[in-house]
């Protein structure tokens, strides 16, 4: 899950000398302007060839944060209409109204009144986060009164580029980039990979001793710009004072890479432990080999934490996995994806299916989060599943794991994602990796985890048991979708023991 900080600003009111004039007469505010279509015009300065892509009107009560960063909450999503374009020549423009792609209500039902509105193209190649990637255009936020069916026009002009968010250092937090030359062979173009690094106590540039070295990988939406947030929040946790961490971006254009190999996002297991790892240890005096590197992460992380310790067992000499999304793809947030007939979006009762809960209550159901991925595009969660657990399609898109209207499961594409079933890899290669992994796996998930992760965990615990393995893996009662505190703690201890010999003198 991706937080974002909420910043409180202090207004601070300044009394008026005995002197100064009298109030001053209220100007008059000029009505907001009526709007029942939108006309988003590409500004030459901002885009100076034909435009083919995805274009939106993101919409919100509020002024601030802008419109653009409130599309796609969760939980809040704000009324988007869209349209997919093709060569928009440059200063032309296209007409979104009753036609457009509309979430969370259709064009026709959505809510008359006073918005706030802002029009967005996307043209980031890497953000899974249309409107808010490097590159991607808006314009102005402006305020209408909007009514569907109206006849009056809104013209919205692209005038604006996003910049690239700015890695915000301190004096232990640092940015690490490199190029992939693997990645880059994949994509055609050249792809910078990013991580953050949280430097271990008194570091510097001109020591030669070598620190173990833990990676940090963030949920679905997560990048390496959490390390300065992990810096402060470990600042009371004396045990990882000695240690490298490394906070690596997972995001791609799909979505989260999970640095797992894909035939969809390209390489990027491979990236990661081939060029990444051995680059940015070289660079701070990171571990250097297998004795001295960890891996940990939360939800989408969690998985990738795992994955990583079970794909490249002679790589990492643990791994702390919570929440993890997946593990086992008989259920798969309650769904046994190999079950014939089975459906995303409705039980075996047909009722609709849960997506997400808080305590006993439904915070969202699956049909409604695949129809905003939908509006959305390539970048989703659902979509990222897709990506990288299954095969590509002729079209050269990820093929459908289901069918978006009615929600039938293609079982040949679900066969097709068991060589990601974690599960079934620990099962099928046993024998080899039973005597690697011995010491290394800890898994925790919460009973009550808030996208129903824990029933996966479970049934991996009992293959783990069945399998003779000394895997720690604890279902934490009353628990939701978060960071298991005990195990960060036995995690920052076991490293601090197997590192004894390196601690400073």
């Amino acid at each position: 899950m991706h937080l974002r900080p909420i910043l409180v600003l202090g207004l601070f009111l300044l009394t008026l000398p005995a002197c100064a004039q009298g109030p001053q007469a209220a100007q008059p505010v000029a009505a907001p302007p009526d709007a029942g279509k939108f006309r988003v015009v590409f500004d030459p300065a901002m885009q100076d060839k034909p435009y083919s892509g995805r274009v939106y009107i993101a919409t919100s009560q509020f002024q601030q944060p802008e419109p653009r960063r409130q599309m796609w909450n969760w939980y809040r999503p704000g009324q988007v209409f869209a349209a997919d374009v093709k060569d928009i020549q440059p200063g032309a423009g296209v007409e979104i109204g009753a036609d457009a792609l509309s979430y969370p209500k259709k064009y026709v039902e959505a809510a008359s009144g006073t918005l706030w509105v802002q029009a967005i193209a996307r043209r980031s190649p890497d953000s899974n986060d249309p409107g808010q990637g490097e590159g991607d255009l808006c314009s102005d936020v402006v305020r209408v009164t909007f009514s569907p069916g109206n006849a009056s026009v809104c013209e919205l002009r692209l005038t604006k580029s996003v910049a690239a968010a700015a890695f915000q250092e301190t004096d232990r937090a640092k940015p690490f980039s490199m190029k992939s030359e693997r990645l880059s062979k994949f994509l055609g173009r050249d792809f910078t990979m990013h991580a953050g690094v949280v430097l271990p106590k008194g570091w510097t540039a001109s020591s030669d001793r070598v620190y173990p070295t833990l990676y940090f990988i963030g949920g679905f939406g997560g990048t390496h710009h959490f390390a300065r947030q992990l810096a402060a929040m470990i600042h009371s946790q004396p045990l990882s004072d000695d240690v490298l961490i490394v906070v690596p971006d997972p995001t791609c254009f799909r979505g989260h890479s999970v640095f797992a190999d894909s035939a969809n996002n390209g390489p990027w297991g491979a990236a990661f432990t081939e060029e990444l790892i051995p680059a940015v240890e070289a660079a701070f005096h990171g571990a250097g080999a297998k004795a001295k590197r960890y891996v940990t992460g939360i939800s989408s992380g969690g998985w990738s934490s795992l994955w990583l310790q079970v794909t490249y067992p002679d790589l990492f000499s643990g791994t702390w996995s919570h929440s993890p999304d997946p593990v086992d793809f008989r259920d798969f947030q309650q769904i046994d994806l190999y079950s014939p007939g089975v459906n995303m979006f409705k039980d075996e009762k047909g009722e609709r299916r849960p997506l997400s809960r808080t305590g006993d209550r439904v915070t969202i159901w699956y049909d409604d989060f695949v129809e905003m991925e939908t509006i959305m595009g390539p970048g989703g969660q659902i979509h990222s599943f897709e990506a990288v657990f299954g095969p590509r399609g002729r079209d050269g898109e990820p093929r459908p794991l289901f069918d978006r209207a009615t929600g039938a499961i293609d079982p040949a594409t679900a066969k097709a994602w068991e060589k990601y079933d974690i599960n079934l890899v620990l099962q099928r290669k046993w024998k080899t990796l039973g005597e690697q992994l011995a010491g290394k796996l800890h898994i925790y998930a919460g009973e009550m985890d808030n996208f129903y992760l824990e029933g996966a965990v479970k049934k991996l615990k009992a293959t783990l048991a069945d399998l003779g393995s000394d895997a720690e893996v604890v279902i934490v009662p009353d628990m939701g979708h978060t960071i298991y505190g005990p195990g960060m703690n036995a995690m920052w201890e076991t490293i601090a023991k197997e590192n004894l010999s390196e601690a400073p003198r």
